[in-house]
């Protein structure tokens, strides 16, 4: 599931690529609500959408009571995400999902359950979901899970820092986390739904490709708002804008917000739409949601058998 692209090395705080931001927000919300209907996808065409989505997915268990079990069934199901009666009707092998998603303490467990695949291990760090912990606790967390082994760390950004436009104090947190990460991925999340505005997204989304982050995330999960197809549009064409000037490639992961088959096919329209093929791989695009795999799981059962199957027919995430 790696890119052989070259990593975010970062740049120096560039404000005056986005200082002049504004945002049309009727605008973009029409170019949002228009997406679900520009492709339509039917047969095997749709069923091969739902199979990328799958392997797109980070699996994830953010629980208070995240146990051990709980982590190696999770693993288990990223190994074999859909039954393989149905995969072998689609001639399809070797499925799995782009990651696997666990708090620090957890990691280890997931590593040794995903021993002998190449399945990356992502940890939330920095004091997830609020992220309102001294810096110096919650680059010791980002260590912490480095150290147990993660490959992909997902952070939380400190929403004060957009909503008092303090760019400079954004953008030196980002990079600590940065060099915190070791060769591990970041994610930097933005919880766009505390940030007002889509210029705040924007903005926030180039601060956080300049410190370096290799993905920029919409949202916790726990947020009021979550990903929506609005503010997933305005931090891709930031990936975009970000691309054009410096040749590299930033990855996209909306989170949250994302329950059905339909849902994933409609973000995956806006990263074909806005961004190339080249977003429609794991390197490049995640979806973190867990919900999400048993309707990816019932649709491709609909397409492979041409009934539904009953809810307790399919292995729950």
């Amino acid at each position: 599931m790696t890119d052989d692209a070259p990593r975010n090395s970062g740049t120096e705080l560039q404000t005056d690529w986005f200082d002049t931001i504004r945002i049309n927000t009727p605008a973009v919300e029409r170019r949002a609500a228009s997406l679900p209907s520009r492709r339509s996808l039917k047969k095997e065409w749709q069923a091969a959408w739902l199979l990328n989505a799958v392997r797109c997915m980070d699996l994830t268990t953010l629980s208070g009571d995240d146990t051990e079990d709980r982590v190696a069934r999770l693993c288990a199901k990223a190994r074999q995400p859909i039954a393989p009666d149905l995969l072998d009707a689609m001639g399809v092998s070797g499925l799995t999902t782009g990651a696997v998603c666990v708090y620090p303490t957890m990691v280890a467990a997931a590593k040794r359950a995903l021993r002998g695949t190449d399945i990356p291990v992502a940890s939330v760090a920095t004091g997830f979901p609020a992220g309102l912990m001294p810096l110096n606790l919650r680059l010791a967390e980002i260590e912490y899970a480095r150290d147990q082994g993660a490959d992909e760390i997902d952070i939380v950004i400190t929403r004060a820092h957009v909503l008092q436009a303090d760019w400079p104090a954004l953008y030196d947190e980002l990079r600590a986390m940065r060099q915190a990460c070791g060769p591990a991925r970041m994610k930097a999340i933005l919880a766009t739904g505390d940030l007002k505005s889509l210029e705040n997204v924007a903005r926030a989304s180039h601060v956080a490709m300049q410190a370096g982050a290799d993905w920029i995330k919409t949202s916790t999960g726990k947020e009021g708002v979550n990903a929506t197809l609005t503010v997933s549009l305005v931090m891709c064409r930031a990936i975009r804008d970000h691309h054009d000037r410096t040749g590299i490639a930033v990855g996209f992961k909306p989170a949250g917000g994302l329950k059905t088959a339909k849902d994933a096919i409609a973000w995956q329209v806006l990263m074909r739409e806005e961004l190339g093929r080249d977003w429609l791989r794991p390197a490049r695009f995640r979806i973190g949601a867990s919900s999400l795999l048993g309707d990816l799981e019932r649709q491709i059962s609909h397409h492979v058998t041409g009934r539904y199957a009953a809810a307790h027919r399919l292995t729950m995430a």
